[in-house]
């Protein structure tokens, strides 16, 4: 047994305590703090994060929606973050590969069911996981997924593509296999795909496109769409249609807003129409979820189907499933990726340069309160990135 594994390693990180049960309304406040990691046991890792990317899931758990991630994991204070590059330090006993200096990013599914899909995530819901917004980290070497050595691409991109890819891979596999045993390609060889959300949206349409789709993206942020042309997806203002955002409650007591919503609506499903010739979207991806549900049903063909593995701004969607069953409307919902579909993704990403471009700021170690606060405003791009220790 190594004497070292037995030493506490020291570390800093920004931590995230448990609410009160009263502190709704305004997101939680990340504190830095000094603290020791446990000692390396065997099958471990203990590793330094160079850079993380700041996902979704790290919004949720600082507005505390949908679960407050330290009393769920009955833990007081938690460290966030699943997603970035890693350097490994040391290894623990039993440890095979994994030699220091690898670089890797982390599979983020701690906890999977028998066919090897993620359960619970490392640094969300799994218990006892300390995520990138530490600068020292441990984890199973079995979460370690080393990247191509040497690789065309940097740290910075591998980073922003751990997990928005590695998701966006899972999905669009399932979703465009879903929708060829309906339709196969020698009867549509071109696809229109559609689609709303963020930086996973991005990579599907990417993906989409490889394959020989028509992909469209809406947004309604100007510096973003310029990011989603220069991903060769075609980039659609959402804007031009009026508001899009859907709020049963306020359509059912204010007159001015159902008429205007209704209209956004009737504008969008015309282009829709126009674009496609009359063809209309055969996949929609949807990210953001109840507030766009309505539209992007609207957008639908016969034969179709609504993709998502996120629900950005709503968790619950109704429909008739009598009229679902006669369009044959296909609903996918996926969590994550399984290992090997992240391999996958990252022998795919290297080969073909599916890579994500980061947002040109990279925010400090120090940062990582204000980079929090854009993320929740709306003031990021689709990879914000944070750097938590030096390159070399």
């Amino acid at each position: 047994m190594n004497l070292l594994h037995q030493m506490p390693i020291s570390a800093k990180a920004w931590f995230l305590y448990a609410g009160n049960g009263t502190s709704t309304g305004s997101p939680a406040e990340l504190v830095l703090e000094d603290f020791e990691l446990p000692s390396l046991g065997a099958g471990e890792v203990l590793v330094e994060p160079i850079y993380g990317c700041w996902e979704g899931n790290m919004g949720h758990c600082l507005e505390r929606d949908p679960i407050d991630v330290c009393r769920f994991r009955g833990e007081k204070r938690v460290v966030i973050g699943n997603a970035g590059v890693v350097r490994v330090l040391q290894r623990g006993d039993g440890v095979q590969g994994h030699p220091e200096g690898e670089c890797a990013i982390v599979y983020p599914g701690t906890v999977l069911d028998p066919w090897d899909y993620p359960v619970k995530a490392f640094a969300y819901d799994a218990p006892g996981t300390i995520g990138f917004l530490s600068t020292r980290m441990i984890i199973a070497a079995d979460n370690l997924l080393p990247l191509p050595s040497p690789s065309r691409f940097s740290n910075m991109q591998w980073a922003a593509f751990s997990a928005r890819y590695t998701t966006a891979w899972s999905n669009w596999r399932l979703a465009y296999g879903t929708y060829r045993l309906m339709v196969p390609a020698e009867r549509l060889p071109t696809p229109n795909v559609w689609g709303w959300g963020g930086g996973t949206t991005l990579a599907q349409l990417d993906l989409a496109r490889r394959h020989g789709c028509n992909a469209v993206m809406l947004s309604a942020n100007d510096d973003r769409l310029k990011s989603i042309e220069r991903t060769g997806v075609t980039a659609l203002d959402r804007r031009r249609f009026g508001n899009l955002y859907y709020d049963e409650l306020r359509a059912g007591t204010d007159a001015a807003f159902r008429r205007a919503y209704q209209q956004a609506e009737l504008g969008f499903a015309r282009d829709v129409e126009e674009r496609t010739q009359g063809q209309k979207v055969q996949i929609f991806v949807d990210y953001i979820g109840t507030p766009f549900f309505r539209a992007t049903r609207k957008a639908l063909s016969r034969e179709a189907v609504v993709t998502s593995a996120g629900w950005k701004e709503g968790m619950s969607t109704a429909f008739m499933r009598a009229t679902e069953c006669i369009d044959r409307h296909q609903y996918v919902h996926t969590h994550m990726a399984t290992r090997q579909e992240a391999r996958d993704a990252i022998a795919y990403g290297e080969e073909h340069g599916w890579m994500p471009t980061p947002d040109e700021h990279v925010h400090g170690f120090e940062e990582i309160p204000a980079l929090a606060r854009k993320f929740l405003a709306g003031d990021v791009g689709f990879f914000p990135l944070f750097a938590v220790n030096p390159e070399t």
